[in-house]
């Protein structure tokens, strides 16, 4: 269990540096419609490499009910693994346990994401999966994206119900029942464009089913299709 009262001075460069991305990724938000008002939050890991088993890493997240436009760096406060304020004169977001208990948990997450997108949170209140009919869906999610169990917010239940349910797949996205997407992705800029497309996926199925019963894509060609753009689309 983490004991900081403050940044170490080694992190303070990356601690910095973290608020500036984290700052600006939460526009990104606004700007895709994945929130209204105050909702919604990110929050980016900040690696301490010089303790080999991470317990003094920290994250950097949005402060509780603060405005998105208020949202400079400097707003942005400082948690550690176990969601306490290790920095900032603001409450952190309601969500931080949630997002605590992912990054003590799975180690390979960098940054998560949570908000409010309407068709992925249509999705959740149904407590259905979003089953994988588009290539988009394959290469992004690696399959459907899968629905966890109902939490109360204000402890650790949330980021349980993350963790079980995100463990054994492949999706960077899970939709929490009853109350909306989380995503996760090596940084906070992967999983806020998890989100995004997440939001997208949700949007383009439910229109898809006004129509009639979307096509399954087989599971050889979503394999193929997650391995070419994880490994192979882009610039690398």
């Amino acid at each position: 269990m983490s004991t900081l009262t403050e940044v170490p001075a080694h992190l303070r460069a990356a601690v910095d540096d973290a608020k500036v991305r984290v700052a600006a990724l939460h526009a990104e938000l606004p700007r895709w419609d994945l929130v209204v008002w105050t909702a919604g939050n990110v929050s980016e890991r900040v690696r301490d490499i010089a303790d080999g088993e991470g317990a003094n890493d920290l994250f950097v997240i949005k402060p509780s009910g603060v405005s998105y436009d208020d949202l400079t760096p400097e707003a942005i406060v400082v948690c550690d693994l176990d969601g306490n304020l290790v920095e900032g004169d603001r409450s952190p977001s309601s969500d931080t346990a949630a997002h605590a208990y992912v990054y003590r948990h799975l180690d390979h997450v960098g940054g998560v994401v949570h908000t409010h997108s309407t068709y992925a949170t249509a999705w959740a209140a149904r407590g259905e999966e979003i089953p994988c009919v588009l290539t988009m869906m394959a290469d992004e999610f690696g399959g459907p994206i899968p629905v966890g169990p109902f939490a109360i917010i204000g402890d650790d239940s949330i980021g349980r119900g993350i963790v079980e349910t995100l463990r054994g797949s492949r999706s960077p996205a899970v939709l929490m029942r009853n109350h909306g997407p989380f995503t996760i992705g090596k940084d906070a800029r992967s999983a806020v464009k998890a989100a995004v497309l997440c939001e997208e996926v949700a949007r383009a199925v439910h229109v898809s089913r006004q129509l009639g019963e979307p096509v399954p894509i087989a599971q050889e060609a979503i394999d193929a299709l997650y391995a070419r753009y994880q490994n192979v689309y882009g610039q690398h």
